[in-house]
């Protein structure tokens, strides 16, 4: 088992991840890394692509705990130190041509086993249901959580997420030709090539040095450049979610940065006209990134989304005016 990193002498002492080993549970047929804070109802927040359960920050996981939750945040499979697959994805060029296109690829997992995975979580932490947090990929899997597990999801929070319907939610067309060949780093300049590959698609709110900081952090806990394109590929295999989505009842928040580069804000217009009764909140100085100036807003609308939870689903979409 390996160790957690440590930390800046500024973030929240009850939040640390000291030197000791961090927890795992045996879930779903692999391993799973987590972290839980605060007490109070369970609320599951799920990284995205090539995260780590540290990118959600303490300082954010902080002020959901001030609301009243206990909050579980966890390594995806291939990622942090969750368990590591070994099978080969397909090509950068094919997985490319796959979410520009209706074609899927074969990939070794999809989001639905992801799905399963924090389902599985849950289940090991003795949690019947939660209100589940996704950012971007982990948007994805939030919505096949509350798609396919109904029961278990008391509120659905979708951030700098898509439907996966390949017209909404594209990457920007400057930002795919950079990705289209991207740099590939030794793990020694990993965060720093990170960090400039992250500034195409941030928010104008976007802190670099903070981002960098904890990018230095990511590296050294774990490096997994292969993890980084199996789930790439697992977002191409999967289906569209946009009439599943219609059919999901859990409270749902949808929130979107309009700077938003890497998944367009279409992406998340599209996510909230495809779930019944849910809200929008579109923040202008926001990119793909929940920068820190924002935290108190979106923790309290993801209060206030848990808290419609004993409610009925509204009839029509409640859109919320981008903030100023």
């Amino acid at each position: 088992m390996s160790a957690a990193p440590s930390w800046h002498d500024d973030e929240p002492k009850r939040l640390r991840l000291y030197t000791s080993p961090m927890p795992f549970v045996d879930a779903n047929g692999i391993s799973i890394c987590y972290e839980e804070s605060g007490e109070g109802e369970p609320l599951l927040l799920i990284m995205g692509l090539a995260g780590q359960l540290i990118d959600w920050s303490d300082g954010f996981v902080e002020t959901l705990v001030d609301r009243g939750f206990r909050v579980i945040r966890h390594d995806n499979r291939d990622a942090g130190l969750s368990t590591e697959f070994d099978w080969e994805p397909p090509s950068r060029a094919a997985v490319i041509a796959s979410l520009l296109t209706r074609r899927r690829l074969d990939a070794g997992y999809t989001l639905a086993d992801m799905a399963a995975d924090a389902v599985g979580l849950c289940d090991a932490l003795g949690i019947a249901r939660a209100h589940v947090v996704g950012a971007s990929m982990g948007g994805m899997i939030a919505q096949t959580m509350a798609i396919q597990y109904p029961n278990r999801v008391a509120s659905l929070t979708s951030i700098m997420s898509q439907t996966g319907d390949r017209r909404n939610g594209g990457i920007d067309r400057k930002v795919l030709a950079k990705l289209a060949r991207p740099p590939r780093p030794s793990r020694a300049e990993a965060a720093e090539v990170g960090t400039d590959m992250y500034s195409l698609w941030a928010g104008s709110a976007w802190d670099r040095d903070e981002h960098l900081a904890r990018a230095r952090d990511g590296v050294a806990r774990s490096w997994r450049p292969k993890g980084v394109e199996r789930q790439t590929a697992a977002i191409a295999a999967s289906p569209d979610r946009t009439r599943s989505l219609g059919t999901v009842t859990a409270p749902t928040l949808v929130i979107h940065g309009l700077q938003d580069k890497l998944v367009l804000p279409s992406g998340g217009v599209a996510t909230a006209e495809a779930v019944p009764g849910s809200r929008l909140l579109m923040f202008p100085d926001m990119g793909h990134d929940v920068p820190r100036s924002r935290w108190n807003e979106v923790a309290d609308a993801i209060a206030a989304n848990a808290g419609r939870a004993g409610d009925q689903p509204m009839a029509d979409r409640d859109t919320v005016t981008t903030p100023q």
